[in-house]
């Protein structure tokens, strides 16, 4: 037998070698060449990540394949998939004589091709070689070439893993690299694909289903082709009988059962994410693809991610994100012109808590969907950002609270100012237009002279350009960069520009969020976080980003913010009407960009940070005569659009928590300013005393504010 199948083999192969014009020299290099580690090679597998309390956001994958050990596989899968594919898989080596001889008598009968000769193992060994192609399609068509060459790599690779390895595990490498079809790689893929349930629970019948299904994923669709399949399947039944794995009256019960299908159709990627999710999903693959933990080189990380079979534990707090997804879409229709997005972070760890928007995710332009992350900068898959107006104006008093000025510092904020000259970080900015640039406040009321209470309360502008006159440009850089704004959303620099303080630099919501974060945690900043832990399917730890936090200004500074941004929510603060359920205490700063095109408030208590912007996804909508989730507005500002999403969203996620206060500085109001109206008492010249007035002056009167 051996003599006359190295005959048969050499009459057959010969022919082919001369054909391709291979000597047998070069045919002996190329068998050297093989890798011997072929044994156990890494396979993609699906990653699932999950919120803060373990809750499945969503299931990625570029091939959705579990990987089992032999004893989690059905016993009736593995003698299936045997009988059917390679019934002397367990008595032939690498090589099977006996079906070789048999497929040359069946192809010389037919005068084709029609019956090939190749051992699991040889199987195993060519999906080995499609997995590792990935998804360059011209390395996949390499590796199911049908040539001598490839052939004879194959069968030197099946030689020498028979050597190493046992037939129970290149068995069980087998099924777990196969595929079924619909996406389904693997028998546990494949059992939770058409039954819904682990391999291990498979009966006889669902066992013989899958293992026929392999010879043509297509043909044998039991979605498509049901009928096909059955035939399959009991073809199946008959070799496991006929291997005497199963008895006749098993495989009579079996071929009398119905499919039983139970399908799920692939549900992969974050659009498949648990509502209002999708946006957190890509932020987290956008995190392991650009954080260096996970790989020196974009190619690595990105290798990384597509291998995939991995756990992925956030920072997500579902019961904040329902809070967040809840505020937006209760104030801001999916279908009016503008949008809105809310983030919340936890301060002193920055944890990403909810990110949140009204526009939800998916391709589907028509149902308003997008796949923009409208809460983080372009490079985590957000937009360009959106201009802060006034919510910018904390750095700046922080930069100056930390060069030294005092919390009661005055200027004379006049109701027009043309922006002065202003130290930079190198060289000096001036105001050399002509006309000069001139900034004005939001009335015409609205003058000075102003402390920085007071100046935050009312949202003066005017004030916050003194402010930067007085300190330069590169203190409330530098401020900013301390606190995370390191450049604008898009990625360009930030400029050292005297209209920093009115927040014309375009960031995003989980940019500010941090921002008033930190203000809450007393000046630690923490780089946000969104991913805690990550392990193997197996069990494994696997480094995750470890995050940074630092101490950027002292607590003296920010005990003076707090007292300064809860004055913003009090009395004739521009977000006075914003208060919370029990009487919380709170700080935050309302804002309002050129033309209304963009409205934001960002506050906090002590645990818990969020900004909320509103304006047109693409920044193109002026909010003037214009109508919000069926509401009219004359004009939109930070109080009025997304101050009650604010209030909503903090109210929602604080509700059962401990109320907790802000560390306050004790900052003393200004004296009160005399009445012009009104001379010394006692005056013998006096003339008759005006009442005191019952109502404050007009410059303190509250109203919409940038």
């Amino acid at each position: 037998m051996s003599v006359l199948s190295g005959g048969l083999l050499a009459g057959l192969a010969l022919p082919a070698v001369g054909a391709l014009g291979l000597t047998a020299k070069n045919t002996a290099e190329s068998f050297e060449d093989i890798p011997d580690d072929f044994k156990t090679p890494p396979l993609t597998q699906a990653t699932q990540i999950f919120d803060a309390k373990g809750g499945l956001i969503a299931k990625v994958y570029e091939r959705d394949r579990t990987v089992l050990a032999a004893d989690q596989m059905s016993p009736f899968m593995r003698q299936a998939q045997v009988d059917i594919e390679d019934a002397r898989f367990y008595e032939h080596g690498a090589v099977d004589l006996k079906g070789v001889l048999r497929a040359v008598g069946k192809n010389a009968e037919s005068g084709t091709a029609s019956q090939g000769a190749s051992t699991l193992t040889q199987q195993y060994v060519k999906n080995v070689n499609v997995e590792q192609a990935g998804d360059d399609q011209a390395a996949v068509r390499e590796a199911q070439r049908k040539t001598l060459g490839r052939k004879i790599q194959e069968l030197k690779v099946a030689i020498k893993l028979e050597e190493d390895l046992t037939k129970e595990q290149i068995l069980t490498n087998y099924l777990n690299i196969t595929f079924y079809g619909h996406q389904a790689y693997g028998v546990e893929a494949a059992s939770q694909r058409y039954f819904s349930k682990s391999n291990k629970d498979l009966t006889v019948a669902e066992a013989a289903t899958l293992a026929g299904m392999v010879q043509n994923p297509s043909s044998f669709d039991p979605v498509r082709y049901p009928e096909n399949t059955v035939k399959r399947r009991n073809v199946v039944l008959d070799k496991m009988v006929e291997n005497k794995h199963i008895t006749a009256d098993q495989a009579k019960e079996a071929k009398a059962a119905p499919l039983g299908l139970k399908f799920k159709d692939p549900q992969n990627g974050c659009i498949t994410a648990r509502a209002g999710m999708g946006f957190f999903c890509v932020y987290v693959r956008e995190v392991v693809k650009q954080d260096p933990v996970f790989g020196k080189s974009a190619a690595e990380r990105k290798k990384f991610w597509d291998q995939g079979g991995l756990n992925i534990y956030t920072t997500l707090d579902p019961d904040k994100q329902a809070a967040a997804q809840d505020a937006v879409s209760g104030n801001v229709r999916v279908t009016d012109s503008v949008s809105a997005a809310a983030t919340m972070v936890e301060p002193g760890s920055g944890k990403i808590l909810a990110m949140a928007q009204t526009r939800p995710y998916g391709l589907v332009k028509e149902k308003n969907q997008t796949v923009v992350n409208l809460n983080v900068d372009a490079s985590m898959g957000g937009g360009n950002g959106f201009q802060p107006g006034s919510t910018f104006k904390p750095v700046v008093a922080a930069a100056a609270l930390e060069a030294g000025l005092p919390p009661t510092q005055e200027y004379s904020s006049p109701n027009r100012l043309e922006y002065p000259t202003m130290k930079m970080c190198e060289g000096t900015w001036k105001n050399t237009g002509r006309p000069k640039t001139v900034v004005p406040n939001e009335s015409a009321s609205e003058k000075g002279p102003y402390q920085l209470k007071q100046a935050m309360a009312l949202s003066v502008n005017t004030y916050f350009v003194q402010m930067e006159e007085e300190i330069g440009l590169c203190p409330v850089k530098q401020m900013a960069n301390k606190l995370g704004i390191t450049a604008k959303a898009s990625g360009k620099p930030l400029e050292e520009v005297p209209a920093m303080a009115l927040g014309v630099e375009e960031v995003s919501p989980l940019t500010m969020a941090n921002v008033y974060a930190t203000f809450a945690a007393e000046g630690k900043y923490c780089t946000p976080k969104a991913i805690t832990k990550i392990t193997t399917v197996d069990g494994k730890d696997v480094p995750a980003p470890a995050g940074q936090c630092t101490q950027v200004f002292s607590e003296d500074t920010a005990r003076a913010l707090n007292t300064i941004l809860n004055g913003v929510t009090e009395n004739n603060g521009t977000g006075a009407a914003l208060n919370l359920e029990g009487n919380r205490q709170i700080a935050g700063k309302t804002g309002t960009s050129d033309h209304k095109k963009a409205a934001w408030f960002s506050g906090y208590t002590p645990q818990l940070a969020t900004s909320v912007w509103l304006g047109g996804p693409n920044g193109g909508v002026e909010m003037r005569n214009i109508t919000i989730n069926g509401k009219y507005h004359t004009e939109v500002f930070g109080a009025d659009g997304p101050g009650p999403i604010w209030r909503d969203a903090m109210n929602q996620a604080l509700r059962g928590a401990p109320k907790q206060s802000l560390k306050m500085a004790d900052i003393p109001d200004p004296a009160p300013k005399p009445d012009p109206t009104q001379t010394a008492t006692g005056s013998p010249n006096a003339p008759a005393t005006t009442p005191p007035a019952t109502t404050p002056p007009a410059t303190t009167q509250p109203g919409p504010r940038r």
